[in-house]
């Protein structure tokens, strides 16, 4: 799901009202619900110097239809990124969706970023894009689930944005040379990928699994979600113009199914980073994964008993952007505190 910036406890309902209502509105103007996949973007930055070489680089297709995209720049919360990303919806974060890009024997796999619903790759990861692609990864960031050209994306069936995130991966992994890929995700793009491992072949491509405040095992937005769904017809009008959000619902069949019979895969390992003042996947402990060898849950407080970041928050978080470099690379691990 999607939400807002860091608000007071005591704000989060009148916060989540607002925010559905954005994706409802919002939604009908921008997307007109005709749900198309974007093309992958490109940085208009120079390409890291890599120390192996790979396979050439992907000149067919989405990729080379993107090759005038243009990154747009660093920001430091979400409401900056978004409000860039009205104006430049298609822009990829900074550092992220260079196709000449190599990985190095240091950090063998690609990272690919999934946003969340009624939000965009540039929106999402202008805070941590750049930052892995300087820690040296190759960096990639699709636009999946909405219309082409709409900052809105996310909105339409999951397993439909699942398939394309395999589409996405399989063209990272060919222009790249990579055998496998590193997801990080917000949000629904911290859970969908899971349906993409189950259900469609990602096992074999994914090695490791960062979610940021996923609903994994959905969400009752704080009772309005639930409400809105109660009402005769209510799901169905939600459904023209956010299906993922319906999907979400912590008693959907969609969610029910996804983790029926076991929620991991024992070939990838999986980390989720919620936070208790999440006050879009509610409550936050919907978020964590049953427990296991290849499993870590934990949550921003355990860090900083008083960060107060909530959904959208959290991939501009410096400790949460820490614990995503630990898990992308626990050899370089270091426990964060209040200031990252």
């Amino acid at each position: 799901m999607g939400g807002l910036t860091d608000t007071p406890a005591r704000r989060w309902p009148l916060r989540g009202i607002a925010a559905l209502a954005a994706v409802i509105g919002l939604g009908v103007a921008g997307s007109g619900l005709a749900l198309a996949e974007p093309a992958p973007t490109t940085r208009d930055t120079a390409p890291t110097t890599r120390d192996t070489a790979a396979a050439a680089p992907d000149t067919t297709g989405a990729a080379a239809d993107a090759a005038a995209a243009a990154s747009g720049p660093a920001q430091y919360n979400f409401l900056a990124a978004a409000a860039y990303s009205l104006l430049h919806p298609t822009a990829s974060p900074p550092g992220a969706n260079d196709w000449s890009c190599r990985p190095s024997a240091r950090h063998p796999n690609p990272v690919v970023l999934v946003h969340g619903t009624a939000e965009n790759a540039y929106d999402n990861w202008a805070g941590l894009s750049g930052k892995l692609a300087a820690d040296g990864y190759c960096v990639f960031a699709p636009n999946l689930g909405g219309a082409a050209g709409s900052p809105l994306q996310g909105l339409g069936p999951i397993a439909e944005s699942a398939r394309q995130l395999g589409e996405f991966v399989t063209r990272v992994l060919a222009s790249t040379g990579a055998s496998k890929v590193d997801i990080v995700g917000h949000s629904q793009g911290g859970m969908m990928p899971r349906y993409y491992i189950r259900n469609l072949g990602g096992s074999s491509t994914v090695d490791k699994l960062v979610a940021l405040a996923p609903s994994n095992h959905g969400t009752d937005f704080n009772k309005l979600l639930t409400a809105i769904t109660a009402i005769p017809g209510g799901s169905d009008i939600l459904g023209l113009v956010c299906t993922s959000c319906v999907e979400q619902e912590a008693s959907s069949a969609f969610i029910t199914r996804l983790n029926a019979g076991g929620e991991t895969h024992p070939s990838v390992r999986y980390t989720v980073i919620a936070t208790r003042t999440d006050e879009v996947v509610t409550p936050y402990t919907s978020s964590f994964l049953a427990a296991g060898g290849n499993v870590v849950n934990t949550t921003l407080q355990q860090h900083c008993l008083l960060d107060l970041t909530e959904h959208l928050g959290i991939s501009y978080n410096p400790i949460a952007i820490r614990l995503v470099r630990n898990a992308l690379d626990p050899s370089t691990a270091r426990t964060p505190g209040c200031l990252g």
